[in-house]
């Protein structure tokens, strides 16, 4: 073997003896999957038949969530984490209701909460969130982004686990959706497709400093609209239209639309026809 080749292997193998243990990411995310189906049960394989067997059903959860936390803290506070996680499911159903409703009632396409909360990776990826983000509270190293970006790959909705969500929540469609780690939204706002919610600069000194938009309450941000910067707010009761590009604040009740410029022509109009040339 050429000196090169031994160089390289031995700088591997630094690298792999630095190495934190990987994440069981497969048991976080399907524990994840499983106390969603727990809370609701529309989205459960089947129903669980009395409060005993919900009981014991909990308890077993806890002790796997406390298991998979030993990848990153120790015995004692991940016994003392998997239990706050579990004392804090109550609250947790009781917000997704909200957003489930939120969903609801600004949907014309939706039948009903059992078809939002089953179907809906609006639903879904908020549901994550809200998890993952009593996770990131809680101090819990990676497991917060692990499950942020779980959510992401199945829903195409990208909120990283630091961004602070009030209640009735609603993401209609919500692909390409993306909301940055310092942004704080209030309650009842509604955001379509394509939305982002992010920094103005990416610079690592960054690091630790609100740098994403504050969205008060009742406000609607449609489809592909960006808004910028940690010292930008969208005040309540505010329209923010498609494509819109924003980097400043705005009042409360504000209208902020972006005008295309297009042109209609005819067929019957041959001034107006578009001619080639090979």
């Amino acid at each position: 073997m050429a000196s090169s080749d031994s160089d390289f292997l031995d700088q591997l193998a630094r690298a792999h003896q630095a190495t934190a243990a990987p994440l069981p990411a497969a048991g976080f995310c399907r524990l994840a999957d499983q106390l969603l189906e727990l809370l609701f049960p529309e989205r459960a394989p089947r129903s669980l038949p009395n409060a005993d067997a919900l009981a014991a059903t909990l308890r077993l959860l806890q002790d796997d969530l406390a298991d998979l936390l030993l990848a990153v803290a120790a015995p004692a506070e991940a016994a003392q984490l998997a239990a706050a996680s579990m004392a804090a499911l109550p609250a947790l159903r009781e917000t997704l209701l909200l957003d489930a409703a939120a969903i609801v009632a600004a949907d014309p396409a939706a039948q009903g909460l059992a078809e939002v909360v089953s179907t809906y990776p609006g639903f879904y990826a908020t549901a994550m969130h809200r998890f993952a983000h009593g996770l990131h509270r809680r101090g819990v190293p990676r497991v917060p982004r692990l499950l942020s970006e779980y959510a992401h790959q199945r829903t195409g909705i990208d909120i990283h686990p630091g961004a602070s969500i009030g209640p009735s929540f609603c993401i209609d469609h919500g692909t390409g959706l993306v909301i940055g780690e310092t942004c704080v939204i209030g309650a009842r706002v509604k955001i379509f497709q394509g939305v982002t919610l992010g920094a103005l600069s990416v610079g690592k000194h960054l690091q630790g400093i609100k740098r994403h938009p504050t969205i008060e309450d009742d406000v609607v941000i449609y489809a592909g609209a960006t808004i910028l910067g940690g010292s930008t707010t969208v005040g309540r009761h505010s329209i923010i239209g498609g494509n819109v590009w924003l980097t400043e604040s705005v009042p409360s009740h504000s209208r902020v639309y972006h005008k295309a410029h297009i042109h209609v022509t005819r067929t019957e109009d041959p001034a107006g026809d578009i001619m080639f040339s090979i």
